[in-house]
């Protein structure tokens, strides 16, 4: 129940919600040019928004985790996801407002794509073809959870091992943070589509 309530639902809606408003809100309103009006590196302000979209995400995700977990798991054997899927989700938390923080810098539709992505991507085309399961910031997520425990593998329908798990989400957060900061910086207010 974590990974089909929390990782599939909770975890990349709330992301989506913060990660598109940390830059989506000051464009929207026209605050973005004092913003960038300032002598500021524009990574500094890409970091400080995706941490603070992070630890908002974290903060939301990690109540749902706690209390599903608690709720379900105790007792039972399984009560060892508990840790390993909070530590699953501050990995995935960060990946997933990192995705969409870029989104709002590029779309001023991010709100809808970011929607799209969550619900045709990750829930149906990356649970339904294997080959793009490796795609998918659910798949990492899981993978990284199901590394962290010791519970047998088809309680979390294992799809990624640990170790390729937290090498592409390190490669997307990368990534992506690099694109969202190139994105600021070649930023022009009327650029939008």
């Amino acid at each position: 129940i974590l990974a089909t309530f929390v990782v599939n639902l909770v975890l990349p809606l709330t992301a989506l919600l913060i990660g598109t408003s940390a830059l989506g809100q000051d464009i929207e309103e026209g605050t973005i040019a004092y913003l960038l009006a300032k002598p500021l590196a524009r990574w500094k302000v890409i970091v400080a928004k995706v941490l603070a979209g992070w630890v908002l995400t974290v903060a939301v995700v990690l109540i749902s985790v706690l209390g599903v977990g608690l709720i379900v798991l105790v007792g039972e054997q399984g009560a060892s996801l508990i840790p390993a899927f909070v530590v699953a989700t501050f990995a995935g938390a960060l990946a997933y407002v990192v995705i969409f923080v870029a989104l709002s810098l590029r779309f001023s539709r991010s709100l809808i794509i970011g929607l799209a992505y969550v619900f045709v991507w990750e829930a149906i085309i990356s649970q339904f073809i294997t080959g793009v399961r490796f795609l998918s910031v659910r798949a990492y997520t899981v993978g990284i959870a199901d590394g962290l425990t010791e519970v047998s593998s088809d309680i979390l329908d294992r799809s990624l091992a640990m170790t390729p798990a937290l090498i592409l989400l390190t490669t997307l957060v990368v990534l992506g943070t690099l694109y969202a900061v190139r994105v600021l910086t070649r930023y022009q207010i009327s650029e939008r589509v």
